[in-house]
Order: C-alpha cells, then sequence, then structure tokens
C-alpha cells in the first residue's frame, strides 16, 4: 500500500464534510482557514524535516512518490490538510452559529460598552 492511499482513508471524510457544508450553507472562515494551512504546512516541513534527518522517522522508497520537501515525503503533508481543513468544516457543520460568545453569555449592546469619556 501506497502513503497516498493511506491518506485517502483522512482525505475522503474531509471532502466529504466539506461538501456537506457547501450543501447546507455552513462552511468555516476561508480565510482563516488558509492562514492556519499556511502555518501548519510551514511547520509541518520545518519538523518533518528535522525528525526525517535526524532518524527518528524512515519511509519506504517502493511507498512513496517521490515528491519531496527537502527530506520529507509530500505524502506526510495530507495529515496536516485534513485536520487544518477537516476540523473547522466539522465544527461549522455542528454548530452553525458565527456568534463568538458563550450560549447563555450575552454581549452589551452598543450603548452599554463603557466609554473612556
Amino acid at each position: 500500500m501506497t502513503y497516498w492511499a493511506l491518506n485517502v482513508v483522512f482525505l475522503v471524510p474531509v471532502a466529504v464534510l466539506v461538501i456537506a457544508g457547501l450543501i447546507v450553507r455552513r462552511t468555516p472562515r476561508w480565510p482563516a482557514v488558509a492562514l492556519t494551512a499556511a502555518v501548519v504546512l510551514v511547520m509541518t516541513a520545518i519538523f518533518d524535516n528535522v525528525m526525517i534527518s535526524v532518524g527518528l522517522v524512515a519511509y519506504n522508497p517502493a511507498a512513496i512518490s517521490g515528491a519531496f520537501v527537502g527530506v520529507a515525503p509530500l505524502e506526510d503533508f495530507a495529515y496536516a490538510v485534513a485536520a487544518v481543513v477537516g476540523l473547522p468544516a466539522l465544527w461549522a457543520l455542528l454548530d452553525g452559529r458565527r456568534s463568538s460568545s458563550p450560549e447563555g453569555v450575552s454581549r452589551p449592546a452598543p450603548e452599554e460598552e463603557p466609554t473612556d469619556a
């Protein structure tokens, strides 16, 4: 089995969550997801390269595609993508609210906010 075949186990459910969110019009804030993805992918590249370089992790050469980011196989980034896209998509589907206040906690109306007068 290749690592891409294993990644399908993680990426297909994420795709289903995103499609379900699009159907019911409950999707995460994509700009925030993109920013998070950029940070997580850079961190994944750094730490995977370190772990592979020092010998903590090794890959079967017959099971990887041969595309690398440094010494890390490209397949290794699928888990980061699955987490960064899948968790917000699931959150949006389960919650569906855009409020950042916990339930039962009311925000003060604009006229009730303290002023520095």
